[in-house]
């Protein structure tokens, strides 16, 4: 009887001391906020439920076929012009644009032009939830940096991006929020919504990193 004491005994700790490692791996929002160390990667731009709008002289094949990937590769290749790494408070961001591409690049190009305003104004924090569900993180931990595209508007000159951090362990989102920036006088589809997403880093990196920060 006294053996069967002890091994429940034993069962009962293991078990609690499992459930204190599995809180305590755990990623929250106020870590990543707090501690500038903490792991995080930028995961990149997700074009794949963006609208185009008001741009009825595009080329929608040429912009999921090339443009898409030309934008993520423009903030890499000019990381001093656009630096995330500074916007989050970081000395250095890692980056994987792997499971971002996959997702861009299957963008039916007959959906991505519009007409209708409100698509600069359609998604909600619930419709971004549901849209990180099927992204890949590869097995990765830590914080997880996505920036989804709702709009590039033409008329309103401007791009909406919803920033959203999620734990890339458990896919669930931390934070997400939306962040508009204005474009400026460019040439080409990749350089004017470039300019927009410039804009969008500069307003985290002045603003919006310590709202967020004070709020989480």
């Amino acid at each position: 009887m006294k053996n069967c004491y002890v091994k429940f005994a034993l069962i009962v700790f293991a078990l609690v001391f499992a459930g204190i490692g599995s809180l305590e791996a755990q990623t929250t929002a106020k870590d990543f906020f707090s501690n500038p160390s903490s792991p995080a990667l930028f995961l990149g731009l997700d074009f794949s439920r963006a609208k185009l709008i008001d741009a009825a002289s595009s080329n929608p094949q040429d912009i999921v076929a090339r443009q898409y990937d030309g934008l993520n590769e423009l903030v890499v290749t000019e990381a001093k012009k656009y630096d995330f790494a500074e916007a989050f408070h970081r000395s250095s961001l890692d980056h994987d644009f792997g499971a971002v591409n996959k997702r861009n690049e299957k963008t039916n190009p007959d959906l991505v032009v519009s007409t209708n305003t409100a698509d600069y104004h359609r998604f909600t924090a619930d419709s971004v939830k549901a849209y990180v569900s099927g992204f890949d993180y590869g097995g990765k931990k830590g914080v997880g940096i996505i920036f989804f595209v709702e709009g590039m508007s033409k008329s309103d000159k401007g791009i909406a991006i919803w920033v959203t951090l999620v734990d890339m362990q458990t896919g669930n989102v931390l934070m997400t929020d939306r962040v508009e920036g204005k474009v400026g006088m460019a040439f080409g589809f990749r350089n004017y919504w470039a300019s927009g997403i410039k804009s969008v880093i500069e307003e985290v990196r002045k603003h919006k990193f310590n709202e967020w920060k004070n709020k989480y």
